[in-house]
């Protein structure tokens, strides 16, 4: 059946409602910031530049480096807000925007989309000016409770270990990123496990004028532990959107990872005075490697 106007929407020029594209706008590979002044801090280093896109804080630049076509799009903070951009990235290369219908399962198309963004860490032995690549995501948020994500058994007891740890009322999950993406890009980088919070201020432990009601949260998010057969998991840093990246990924099938540049030590209180040049970095690496 065709999938409903309310469902789907489009814009009179036919492209997605919220990113503003059209199929040919996207390439294989799409590199995504949260920023969308970082767009063209990417964009930059393109060979040449074919189309830029910008509604609300979804800005698109799309061209060529090195002869490959990418896609630079910005997302905004959170994981609603990557609800939106995967959802409708999918919706791009796996609907028919003129039937209205999914591709049948043997033509669907498999992105891969690299997150290059900023990331706080959690232990001391990650300074400031580290670059980090998620191996599995803790998500915080509530985006998982309106989806069926199957998780793994490790999954599983890491999102219950957390969940005991923090004594909180639901469940978090738990979500591996793509091996092949971290093997490609991730070579030299701290491997790490990433906790997503659903705020910059209180989730992430920040007391301005308003107390916590787990004063000692940071500690626990440092101290939280999982030992198994594979080793031991802890959280090593953390932002607000790279579970929701991992967990729809999976879902929809598209290969996933997130690259982070380390600008603040939560456990020394440090913050990189050369964040600029960090994030810099990483987008040079990302770009060598894609």
């Amino acid at each position: 059946m065709p999938i409903a106007e309310s469902e789907l929407i489009l814009n009179k020029d036919g492209s997605i409602y919220h990113l503003n594209l059209l199929p040919d706008h996207l390439s294989e590979t799409i590199i995504t910031v949260g920023d969308p002044e970082r767009v063209p801090t990417v964009s930059q280093h393109f060979d040449s530049i074919e189309t830029k896109i910008h509604k609300r804080e979804f800005v698109t630049h799309v061209g060529y480096y090195r002869g490959k076509r990418l896609t630079v799009i910005s997302t905004g903070m959170g994981t609603d807000n990557i609800d939106i951009l995967m959802n409708e990235l999918d919706a791009l290369v796996n609907i028919d925007f003129v039937t209205r219908e999914p591709r049948p399962l043997e033509e669907r198309i498999s992105l891969r989309i690299v997150r290059v963004g900023t990331s706080g860490s959690l232990q001391a032995d990650i300074p400031v000016g580290s670059l980090l690549v998620s191996e599995h995501a803790v998500g915080l948020d509530s985006l998982m409770q309106f989806y069926p994500l199957v998780e793994t058994g490790l999954e599983v007891e890491v999102a219950r270990g957390v969940q005991q740890s923090l004594q909180l009322d639901y469940r978090p999950y738990c979500v591996r990123g793509s091996d092949l993406l971290r093997e490609q890009l991730g070579a030299g980088m701290v491997t790490g496990n990433t906790l997503t919070c659903p705020g910059f201020y209180g989730p992430q432990g920040r007391v301005l004028r308003l107390d916590l009601r787990m004063a000692n949260l940071i500690e626990q998010f440092q101290q939280f532990r999982y030992h198994s057969a594979e080793g031991e998991f802890r959280l090593t840093n953390f932002e607000m959107e790279t579970a929701g990246y991992y967990s729809l990924g999976r879902m929809l099938g598209h290969e996933v990872t997130s690259l982070n540049a380390i600008v603040a030590n939560r456990a020394t209180g440090e913050f990189a005075a050369n964040s600029e040049q960090v994030v810099n970095d990483l987008i040079a690496k990302t770009l060598e490697r894609i």
